[in-house]
């Protein structure tokens, strides 16, 4: 049983030492046939093999998942098992809509500051295509007529239960209190685009990634790149979709808001010293981490205030910062959080596109975003990062990561 560390080992820092991602499939394609516990699976396996870590040294299994309805107990646990992690290694599943990856990897990192644990594996995983429609009040009884059926995608993912309303609307909320037009956010929808078209191109992408093998009747299917981008996407293309959400007078369409999409992230985590001890080569300390909550209405707006406090608990300043990845919910949310409030130099956030592009399967989104910082810290031997994601129902989380 390890033992509970003294208030100096408190001081550890913790490492990130492996770092993966499926590829993001687009929603009913290529992925569809994986339950979200496959696909973490697929993710833990190659984040051990990738630093030879046997899967019994493993203490502690955190996941993100939003979409658990019908997907049986316990999704992290049974992406655990699959991966062959020993049974008696606990897991357990963590609910924080789209911050849900990256809250998994604040619970573990935790976790090992308190000594409950040494080596953790945390990440994020999600199908929405796999996500089921059910019948609400099916248990009360119903006499005479037709049952309704509810999306739970939408009623457990993407519907503000304080509100009443879409995700999509409280992006037009920020585009109301922000006076962001549907030009700036077209643009900022094609320019993710073209991040990632050239990202795809130049193979950014094929280090961070791990296959996913698909068996049909008719054989072998092996996915090894994203879905979702459209490299295609022109500015004019974007400028002739309709409002999706508020359809007198909005300006957030299907092709400069974020995906519905299949995938999952995960992260092998130690501190320094037990990283050290296995002559293992950090991908990134964690220098802090915060969660903050917003008005659910502009829910968009969250990673401000979760920023601010994760850069002043690392004490550093916004300019000190090298890369970003801000979730791109929407366009709107986006320039409001990066340009409008946080003033961030553009050419230091979502370099490679962000979710617009490449997509957003919810619970899987807040470690793919730091999967694809940090590799992106590697290749640019930068020092310092940042993620962070607003979060449906008012909230925002952000974590800051450093490499010596």
């Amino acid at each position: 049983v390890n033992q509970p560390r003294s208030r100096e080992n408190m001081a550890s820092k913790v490492a990130i030492v492996s770092a993966v991602r499926t590829p993001i499939g687009a929603f009913c394609k290529g992925l569809a046939a994986k339950s979200a516990a496959d696909l973490g699976s697929v993710c833990i396996k190659s984040a051990l093999e990738r630093i030879n870590l046997p899967a019994d040294k493993v203490d502690e299994v955190v996941i993100g998942q939003v979409l658990t309805a019908n997907c049986g107990q316990n999704p992290a646990r049974q992406a655990s098992i699959k991966a062959g992690i020993p049974e008696a290694v606990p897991a357990v599943t963590v609910g924080m809509v789209c911050g849900s990856g990256l809250k998994a990897i604040e619970l573990g990192m935790q976790s090992i500051l308190v000594g409950n644990s040494e080596i953790v594996v945390c990440g994020g995983q999600e199908s929405m295509s796999c996500s089921p429609h059910v019948i609400p009040n099916s248990r009360n009884g119903h006499r005479m007529g037709e049952f309704t059926c509810a999306d739970t995608m939408v009623t457990d993912g993407l519907w503000d239960a304080f509100n009443n309303i879409h995700m999509g609307i409280t992006a037009e909320n920020i585009v109301t209190k922000y006076n962001i037009t549907r030009e700036e956010q077209d643009q900022f929808a094609f320019e993710s685009q073209q991040k990632a078209k050239a990202a795809i191109e130049a193979g950014k992408f094929t280090e961070e990634i791990v296959p996913v093998t698909i068996t049909t009747r008719s054989g072998s299917i092996t996915v090894d790149k994203d879905e979702h981008p459209k490299p295609t996407t022109t500015l004019e293309d974007l400028t002739k979709l309709r409002p999706a959400f508020k359809k007198e007078g909005g300006s957030v369409t299907a092709g400069n808001a974020s995906g519905l999409n299949d995938g999952a992230a995960m992260v092998v985590l130690m501190t320094a010293e037990k990283a050290a001890e296995l002559k293992l080569e950090p991908l990134a300390l964690i220098a802090s981490s915060a969660s903050c909550g917003v008005d659910p209405k502009i829910m968009g707006i969250g990673p401000v205030p979760a920023v601010k406090k994760c850069l002043e608990k690392a004490s550093w300043k916004t300019e000190e910062v090298d890369l970003f990845e801000l979730n791109e919910a929407f366009a709107a949310q986006s320039i409001a959080v990066a340009n409008r409030e946080l003033a961030i130099d553009k050419s230091k956030v979502n370099v490679n596109g962000g979710a617009i592009a490449l997509g957003h399967p919810i619970g899987c989104s807040g470690c793919r975003v730091v999967v694809t910082l940090l590799y992106e810290m590697k290749r640019r031997d930068a020092k310092k990062g940042c993620a962070s994601l607003c979060i449906g129902g008012g909230m925002g989380v952000a974590m800051a990561f450093e490499r010596k």
